[in-house]
């Protein structure tokens, strides 16, 4: 009698898995979206600094190489949230060093 559980129990278990797994799917997108906003969020002080920036220093910030950068985040994260199925794209190296 006991093993006549195994198939119900395994069922009501897959099925709350599932179920907790297209939950997370919603989930995901929503704080994927939420890092994008954030990511915007971060222009203002981007051009704060920019600003405040010496013009005549020998060795100045690249706020274009992480403008692109960001933007490549951003794209990267949008992608995903449209098409969260599809394989996984190339995208070239982030500059990383934003001093000259």
């Amino acid at each position: 009698m006991k093993r006549q559980f195994w198939p119900s129990t395994f069922l009501v278990i897959g099925l709350s898995v599932t179920s907790a797994a297209l939950a997370d799917a919603g989930a995901e997108r929503e704080t994927l979206a939420k890092i994008i906003h954030e990511l915007n969020a971060l222009e203002p002080l981007i051009k704060r600094a920019e600003a405040n920036a010496e013009q005549d220093s020998r060795i100045r910030f690249r706020y274009d190489w992480l403008r692109q950068d960001l933007k490549q985040i951003k794209d990267g994260i949008q992608s995903h949230i449209d098409s969260p199925r599809a394989q996984p794209r190339l995208f070239p190296p982030l500059h990383g060093d934003y001093r000259r």
